[in-house]
């Protein structure tokens, strides 16, 4: 043993001396290299087998599922899921398949399950992802279209509606009630208070002449579009041969001012009552109830005897008054401005007939930017359809405002 552990001692004592070459003569002169130095035998290199490699960038979910090539794969197994599917429902009537064959298949639809629904689920939320994201995107835009258009001084105001029969006769009349309980159901529609100012009835029970207070958030902002000649063409009750005839209405829309924002001076006003009448109960024609006032700067007369009290229906023929006051000045202030457009606001479409209603036809179309829709019923109910014609205005109307905005800073520049 002890002879072992000499002679392992010994050949442990050669590798780790120095190795020294015998000393050479070069020119006269003795030269001695100096040991070589190696690293030790037994140290591990860090690289050892292989080449050293660059390392690879870890990837985000994202950047993994954008790869073409995990795409690919994915449709593959899932193209071997639908194969295999296939081929066991079908395995009853298809005697292609072995059992053994239909048994892996079963196997593989099992395994590949999970992952063909999760794959299935992705897909569909992407797709929801997408479309929300798009709807996001168009619905900021829309969003900034508008902040972009200017505010109308009325278009947070209240509204005073007046529907007045027109051409026909009696079939004017009846299509003028049609009309204001449209607007009634309109008002109800969007959650609006509808109070009635006139009501003017025909013998035939329809209407000469009323008008009534709407408020609401956004009412005048949304009923604007609604002022103008009305047309309806149709075979009234009345007529015996069946014959078409055209009647029209005209309906206008004022804005309702606040009392702070618009005052009117007592001392030009004269106010004069008198005894309701017409039908209307006990209080006709034995109190001094109506009430009539006249501007006298302007000529301009509100009328009210809805009510019984005479106090109330003063209150609702200054709020008439007021609204047509205002109207008038609002007019007078943008009547340049508005004088190009193609839809008018307000009262500036009193002359233009702005839409049809054609019943043999079933369609209702509004000529400002020829939109038809079909079912005057329901259109005359003032839900949906009536809704989604004021809709279309009131975007083609700020598309005007907004050019007319553009075409203004184009001209401002140098």
């Amino acid at each position: 043993m002890a002879y072992r552990r000499l002679v392992s001692l010994l050949s442990r004592r050669r590798e780790w001396a120095p190795h020294f070459q015998t000393p050479q003569r070069v020119h006269g002169k003795t030269v001695c290299k100096h040991p070589t130095h190696h690293p030790a035998r037994n140290q591990k290199l860090l690289h050892t087998g292989r080449p050293v490699m660059t390392m690879m960038k870890l990837l985000s979910v994202d950047e993994l599922f954008a790869k073409r090539s995990l795409q690919e794969h994915l449709k593959k197994v899932e193209k071997e899921y639908n194969e295999c599917l296939q081929a066991v429902t079908y395995s009853a009537t298809d005697d292609e398949c072995s059992e053994d064959e239909l048994k892996e298949k079963r196997t593989k639809v099992s395994l590949l399950a999970p992952l063909i629904q999760s794959i299935r689920e992705l897909d569909k939320k992407q797709q929801e992802i997408t479309e929300t994201e798009m709807l996001l995107k168009d619905m900021l835009t829309i969003q900034v279209l508008e902040l972009l258009i200017p505010e109308e001084e009325a278009d947070m105001s209240d509204l005073v509606l007046e529907v007045t029969a027109g051409v026909g006769g009696q079939e004017a009349m009846l299509f003028t009630a049609e009309m204001f309980d449209m607007y009634e159901g309109f008002a109800r529609y969007h959650g609006w208070s509808f109070d009635v100012l006139e009501h003017m009835s025909s013998d035939l029970g329809g209407l000469r002449h009323a008008s009534a207070s709407i408020s609401g958030s956004q009412s005048y902002k949304k009923m604007k579009f609604e002022a103008g000649v009305h047309r309806v063409q149709r075979v009234p009750k009345t007529e015996k041969q069946g014959r078409t005839h055209t009647s029209t209405m005209t309906v206008a829309v004022l804005p309702q001012p606040t009392e702070i924002s618009f005052t009117i001076n007592p001392k030009d006003l004269r106010i004069e009552t008198t005894r309701a009448s017409g039908a209307g109960g006990q209080h006709v024609n034995t109190t001094d109830s109506a009430v009539r006032i006249v501007h006298l700067p302007t000529g301009l007369v509100a009328e009210c005897q809805q009510e019984r009290s005479q106090l109330k229906n003063r209150e609702k023929a200054m709020k008439s008054l007021r609204a047509k006051l205002y109207s008038m000045k609002l007019e007078e202030e943008t009547s340049k401005r508005y004088n190009q457009r193609k839809v008018q606001i307000g009262t500036k479409g009193r002359s233009e007939k702005i839409r049809t209603y054609n019943y043999a036809q079933d369609r209702i179309t509004d000529h400002r930017i020829s939109m038809t829709v079909h079912d005057v019923r329901s259109f005359l109910l003032g839900e949906d359809l009536l809704n989604e014609m004021n809709s279309s205005l009131q975007e083609f109307s700020n598309q005007e405002a907004l050019m007319e905005l553009l075409e203004e800073g184009n001209q401002a520049e140098p």
